[in-house]
């Protein structure tokens, strides 16, 4: 199947990703439609979850180191009453309590509980390397395996529609919840979490992901919106809007964009300021990512001019 006739230029793409594909499978098509090998991803989506995968092309792929870090939004239906060994609906029932009279009260009590800075231990069935080897190769291969409890925020924890359902004869309820995370949190250990909270079990049934920092659905494009626009531009956010979307902003003056475009330091705008700044010359060119936490701001990467 022909490709674009040229790469497709420096930029983000962000993808409403489908069921049962997996994050790879998005890249690789990715690559194909955009004529390049430079494609990479900002944070992995289950094959079962569905919804915005921030792909990066060309030079944005050095974006994606920062992107992996924001915050995410997602709807998602949790089962109470069942719980597998993936903490997901992909993996077999390993306990089935059912959820006879839990009620929406009981619901709220637990989930406020599992609301803020907590400390979660991630699913065992998780990408997280043990002594070299991912956890879930392991629980796969029939051995026990314990995470050590990491710490997470959960900014938002919200409960939506509850549904009573009878699954095998197990009376179970699911629950529709919204949430806000901090990167590195594990939305099936919370639905397992709920779980056992509420003295039986949790899993999720359905998971979509909403919004990667400053990127929502409402920038995505279908695999098959993508596959329709062949031979055609794909519509990726360009570089330096992208970076502007993503991080905060420092306008740079000429002195200082030549600075930090040959790797030195100048003065923090903000000394103190957490996390990546984008950095823009005053042609509006992105210069780089700065490190602003101390006096002296410091390229974390510099973006070169493009080759011509």
């Amino acid at each position: 199947m022909p490709s674009s006739a040229e790469p497709t230029p420096d930029g983000v793409l962000v993808v409403d990703k489908p069921r049962d594909w997996t994050s790879h499978d998005v890249v690789a098509r990715a690559r194909r439609l955009c004529a390049t090998r430079k494609v990479g991803h900002a944070g992995t989506l289950d094959p079962m979850a569905t919804g915005v995968l921030v792909l990066g092309v060309g030079r944005a792929t050095r974006l994606l180191t920062f992107l992996v870090g924001s915050d995410k939004d997602y709807t998602a239906t949790v089962r109470l009453g069942q719980a597998t060994l993936t903490d997901d609906a992909e993996g077999e029932v390993t306990a089935a309590a059912g959820a006879l009279g839990l009620d929406r009260a009981a619901v709220e009590a637990a989930v406020a509980d599992l609301t803020g800075d907590i400390q979660q231990v991630p699913s065992s069935v998780s990408a997280i390397k043990v002594d070299g080897r991912r956890s879930y190769h392991r629980v796969r291969a029939g051995e026990d395996v314990e995470l050590a409890a990491r710490p997470v925020t959960v900014a938002r924890f919200v409960v939506g529609d509850l549904r009573p359902e009878l699954v095998s004869s197990v009376p179970v309820l699911d629950v529709d919840v919204e949430v806000t995370v901090s990167s590195g949190t594990y939305v099936r250990a919370l639905a397992r979490d709920l779980g056992a909270a509420l003295g039986t079990g949790g899993h999720l049934t359905a998971l979509r992901r909403t919004r990667v920092g400053g990127f929502t659905l409402a920038d995505a494009t279908t695999l098959a919106g993508l596959e329709a626009r062949q031979g055609e531009p794909m519509p990726v956010v360009p570089l330096a809007d992208a970076a502007r979307a993503a991080f905060p902003v420092r306008e740079l003056t000429q002195a200082e964009a030549r600075a930090v475009g040959y790797g030195q330091k100048v003065a923090s705008a903000e000394p103190g300021r957490p996390g990546p700044v984008a950095a823009f010359g005053p042609d509006g060119t992105l210069v780089a990512v700065l490190d602003e936490t101390r006096g002296a701001a410091r390229s974390l990467v510099v973006f070169a001019p493009a080759a011509t």
